[in-house]
């Protein structure tokens, strides 16, 4: 089913196929993912997910209506000629299909030349900054440097 595979892929919503069939009006729902795992199944939704579950699914949603991955993948390919020599570009994603895309380019940059310099860890909040700013929480930076 797509709109499960949405879910898993754009959020990474362990309950896919819960949400796919309720939206869908099915009792049933399997899907492969693009990259060919095993097909996930049907299965309960415990009401303790069901909050988390329900957010992660309107961001999928609002990922897909906008186009944010080919928006972020577009900028991300065309980042290094817009750097100057010694130029740094930083990122800070907030969930985890954006900080893929930017290590795996970021990764790609430093092995074709394009960076000369990656961050060699993400850099989180500290726990200060998330008990006064708990949006914080979930935010990762990550930078590279282009060679001089």
């Amino acid at each position: 089913m797509a709109l499960a595979a949405l879910f898993a892929e754009n959020a990474d919503e362990p309950h896919a196929c819960v949400y796919a069939a309720a939206l869908s009006g099915k009792g049933f729902c399997y899907y492969l993912l693009s990259d060919n795992r095993h097909p996930r199944r049907f299965a309960r939704l415990k009401k303790d997910d069901s909050d988390l579950s329900v957010r992660r699914v309107f961001q999928a949603l609002r990922i897909a209506v906008n186009d944010e991955f080919s928006a972020l993948d577009t900028f991300l390919r065309n980042m290094p000629a817009c750097l100057n020599r010694g130029g740094r570009v930083a990122i800070l994603t907030f969930h985890s299909g954006e900080d893929r895309r930017v290590k795996k380019s970021f990764e790609a940059g430093l092995r074709v030349g394009s960076y000369s310099e990656i961050a060699p860890e993400i850099i989180r909040p500290t726990a200060a900054e998330r008990n006064s700013n708990p949006r914080s929480a979930s935010a990762k930076l990550r930078w590279a440097r282009k060679g001089s």
